[in-house]
């Protein structure tokens, strides 16, 4: 009877050890835990722009593919030929017997920038009730943008703008043509000011036409602020 004893006390070790064996050692692991590494790691090499965001969809395994286990940590590869939008993600096991597979991957990088909320026409003075900000695709914003609506407020529209199109500085003027503008005429000594008009457009840093309209007398003068310009003597 010992001896049987001995034996079931022997057998119930041997069948612990299995049990903890294999929830220790064997790493099983699901399709959706593949599809989640990858989108964590590019989520942490993906350099997002300032006040951006970023959407990352990773395509489903195939279900025709069987993963075999891994007992190691994943790796994970992005081709140096990486475009910024779409991107074959390679994800490895560093097993015994080793296995790797690709996953296809869609990249959305989106940044704020000002639009038009309804449809402004040549002429109209831009502010918070025609302008917003909206979140756009990268791929869609050409040419130098704006994100900031106290930066373009108070400027006047140069041409019409439909509801929803972006808000540059190619469709706005901070000193539009034929607008009366403050003048001023200063040094390291003193300073002078007077009006004019604005016989072309500008934004702040553009030089302009001035007319002085005291003195009739045209100039050159570099857009400052709204409706102002400034010549250093």
């Amino acid at each position: 009877m010992n001896i049987m004893s001995n034996i079931k006390i022997f057998l119930t070790f041997l069948a612990i050890i299995a049990i903890f064996s294999t929830n220790t050692f064997a790493a099983k692991i699901a399709k959706s835990d593949v599809e989640n590494f990858a989108k964590t790691y590019l989520k942490d090499h993906i350099e997002t722009p300032t006040n951006g965001k970023i959407s990352i969809k990773v395509a489903k395994i195939d279900p025709r593919i069987k993963l075999k286990d891994c007992k190691t940590n994943l790796t994970a590869n992005i081709p140096e030929n990486f475009n910024g939008r779409n991107v074959n993600i390679k994800i490895s096991c560093a097993d015994s017997i080793p296995w790797h597979i690709y996953l296809a991957a869609k990249i959305k990088t989106i940044i704020p920038v000002v639009v038009a909320k309804k449809s402004i026409s040549k002429g109209t003075l831009l502010d918070s009730s025609n302008l917003a900000i909206a979140y756009i695709d990268t791929y869609k914003v050409r040419g130098a943008y704006l994100d900031d609506l106290t930066k373009i407020a108070g400027s006047k529209a140069k041409k019409k703008i439909t509801k929803n199109h972006l808000i540059t500085l190619k469709n706005t003027c901070t000193v539009c043509k034929g607008s009366s503008v403050s003048i001023i005429a200063k040094s390291p000594t003193f300073t002078i000011k007077t009006n004019g008009e604005a016989l072309s457009s500008g934004n702040i840093g553009d030089q302009v036409s001035i007319k002085n309209k005291q003195s009739g007398k045209v100039i050159t003068a570099q857009v400052n602020a709204i409706n102002k310009v400034v010549i250093n003597l």
